[in-house]
């Protein structure tokens, strides 16, 4: 059998592939200068708008492309089930990670200014990253998901380890493998079963073999001709071992993607991994990684383990709950900006998991997905703005504590105004409406399917997070006599951050102006 490609669909991550390739190349051919880490930084910024150009083509081509696909009669039965599918939700959640990777570029572009970390291999690990990023919302089957999730984690790690001679670093590095490595045992082995219970690895193939799994659990041993013909059936009961396989399964998975998403119970690797990486690492972790592990955590349950929805929606109901609480709870005892910023982000992964509780029709990813999505988009747009004015403070004042902030307003104010915004925006009051309104649709989703008493949770959650939000803008306009290191050191102006600065305050500004172009944009 040849299969055709359809290099249209699969444009924006071969574009990326290709630009990583060609980094490789200058950084081997080219005299090593100053130059060159700037012409680097510009060639993967180019890369990343290219890509990001064929995902506004593919919008606007109307139509859903797929590829890679098994024609009908050799899948056994009913229409052609294809690996690579670009519809709307691709779309979306591919452009954003492409903006918020090129916003990482340009931060990364500063912190290979001074020369100490491999400025080819950077660009390289980090182009790879996106690759994985924009392949892992259009995978349609359990291999193409897996291995598209490991490329967005692997390289991370190692753009972490490549601050040499930094011990927090390599901490951070080697702290954040042993995270990759049991969370892809872990998901591999639930993986493993949901194969072995359905004999397909296409998702949606896959959700209705567990399916009729379900029903073969209700019905007896009579059900189970039609789930599939493999010898290792006749070893089950299958009244109580298959379910009880399948939801071992389903458990496994969801942790699997716990873990890449920094929720409760296994959150406790974010603070040390954050502060120990590179303000830019810190950031594309806190958004890219984040929306990849999403992707794939909305792709598994909402398309492949619909069927086992009362079993997964209380588990994400409770897991929501306590990881908006437990990351609200350690930001507010943080004097770091990043630690903040960090746990910040394990609350947020809270907010963005709570509307997937919600049960949904068969197969449908509609208005709940469509809700964590919204939230995923308002989200990056602030987070990332925070991370750009720290970035920039921290050439200045290395520890990049809080109190490092205090009185910013009066000697930066431009980034002291855009920090601000960023951090009304993330407490969810005015004038940044982007945040206000991302919880307004999260709350009257889950309000909406009944769960009640996590709309509670995520109120008192919300008034916890004002606490240090709050604290935070208040050090920005508070006057000290001190000197402060900002003041003092007066180099040469970080162009590349300040360029990131001012597009992620535009972007959380639009939002707050016109949040329909996200609402509109995430109904999915």
């Amino acid at each position: 059998m040849t299969q055709t490609i359809d290099y249209f669909a699969i444009a924006p991550p071969l574009v990326l592939a290709l630009v990583a390739g060609l980094v490789l190349l200058l950084d081997a051919f080219l005299p090593r200068s100053s130059s060159l880490r700037t012409a680097l930084g510009l060639v993967s910024l180019a890369g990343v708008v290219v890509a990001f150009g064929f995902v506004i083509a593919q919008a606007f081509a109307g139509r859903t492309l797929r590829t890679f696909c098994v024609p009908g009669d050799l899948a056994g039965q009913g229409p052609a089930l294809c690996s690579f599918v670009v519809d709307r939700f691709t779309l979306v959640l591919a452009g954003l990670a492409l903006v918020a990777g090129a916003i990482v570029v340009l931060l990364s572009m500063t912190e290979l200014a001074g020369g100490g970390i491999p400025v080819g291999e950077w660009y390289f690990l980090l182009l790879c990253t996106l690759v994985g990023a924009t392949t892992l919302p259009a995978s349609r089957d359990l291999i193409m998901l897996v291995v598209a999730l490991e490329l967005v984690s692997l390289p991370v790690f190692a753009l972490t380890a490549l601050k040499r001679y930094d011990g927090r670093a390599s901490e951070a590095a080697v702290k954040l493998f042993l995270v990759s490595v049991v969370s892809t045992a872990i998901m591999l082995f639930g993986v493993s079963l949901l194969y072995g219970m359905s004999g397909t690895v296409h998702l949606s193939r896959l959700g209705e073999a567990l399916g009729a799994t379900v029903t073969a659990g209700a019905q007896g041993t009579a059900g189970a001709q039609g789930i599939a013909g493999s010898a290792y059936f006749s070893t089950l009961d299958i009244a109580t071992d298959l379910p009880m396989v399948v939801t071992v399964g389903v458990v496994l998975v969801v942790a699997g993607f716990a873990f890449k998403i920094a929720a409760v119970p296994f959150h406790a690797w974010a603070g040390d991994v954050y502060q120990g990486a590179p303000i830019p690492v810190a950031a594309l972790l806190s958004v890219v990684s984040k929306a990849a592990g999403f992707a794939g955590l909305i792709l598994v349950l909402l398309s492949a383990l619909h069927a086992q929805a009362p079993t997964w929606s209380p588990m994400i109901a409770v897991v929501s709950a306590l990881t908006m609480t437990v990351g609200n709870l350690l930001a507010m005892r943080q004097r770091s900006a990043v630690r903040l910023l960090a746990w910040s982000s394990v609350a947020q992964s809270g907010y963005i998991l709570a509307p997937l509780a919600v049960l949904t029709e068969a197969g449908q990813r509609g208005p709940a997905a469509g809700a964590s999505v919204a939230y995923l988009v308002f989200y990056a747009a602030m987070n990332l703005g925070a991370f750009a004015v720290v970035m920039l403070v921290s050439r200045s004042d290395p520890r990049n504590e809080l109190d490092d902030y205090r009185g910013m307003v009066f000697r930066r104010p431009a980034a002291a105004l855009a920090l601000a915004f960023s951090l009304i925006c993330l407490a969810g009051l005015p004038p940044g409406l982007a945040g206000l309104f991302a919880k307004v649709v999260v709350f009257r989703e889950i309000v909406n399917g009944g769960l009640g008493w996590l709309a509670v949770v995520m109120a008192i959650n919300t008034v916890i997070g004002l606490y240090y939000y709050v604290a935070w803008t208040a050090r920005l306009f508070t006057p000290t006599v001190e000197p402060s290191g900002d003041a003092q050191l007066r180099g040469g102006r970080p162009t590349a951050v300040w360029v990131a600065v001012g597009a992620t305050f535009v972007v959380a500004l639009l939002f707050s102006v016109a949040p329909q172009l996200v609402l509109g944009m995430a109904t999915l």
